[in-house]
């Protein structure tokens, strides 16, 4: 039973969901593998709240944190993340951060957000080639593209 000073549960909203990815290039030339980033855990669900004007290079973000477990908000290169899909968040702490957000609304509706994580998940793709382009992959690698291709990359003995 809700108190009657409670206030109401918000409304659900659409957003777009994505995954943070599991290993990341790091380092001189890219040599050095990183699980997740530094505030995530690798393969965390976050959600895209707002993005930088001029760009979609940082995505302002909320999801859980790496050490605490409770949900955190920080702004965080597309570069890192895949999967972006539209979802349809009921969770409060989700919500409150969405609204405390000084960008306001970024997408209206489920339309908007499934065109958005469409559009993002290209640049964030574009991003991540742009980011190590014309440098040798680690051997053997786990990063995204590699994952992701089914190709984990071992030298012979």
């Amino acid at each position: 039973m809700t108190s009657p000073l409670a206030p109401p549960p918000p409304e659900p909203l659409w957003l777009i969901a994505a995954n943070v990815v599991r290993w990341r290039r790091y380092g001189d030339g890219g040599q050095e593998l990183r699980p997740g980033t530094k505030a995530y855990r690798g393969g965390a669900k976050v959600y895209i709240i707002g993005a930088r004007p001029g760009g979609h290079e940082q995505v302002t973000t909320v999801g859980p944190g790496r050490h605490m477990g409770a949900y955190i908000t920080l702004d965080m290169a597309t570069r890192h993340l895949h999967t972006f899909r539209a979802t349809l968040v009921r969770s409060p702490a989700v919500l409150r951060r969405e609204a405390e957000n000084d960008a306001g609304r970024v997408w209206d509706g489920r339309d908007k957000a499934v065109e958005n994580a469409a559009r993002l998940e290209g640049l964030a793709a574009a991003y991540r080639a742009a980011r190590w382009e014309g440098v040798a992959h680690p051997v053997p690698c786990l990063c995204h593209p590699c994952l992701t291709a089914g190709a984990v990359r071992i030298t012979p003995a």
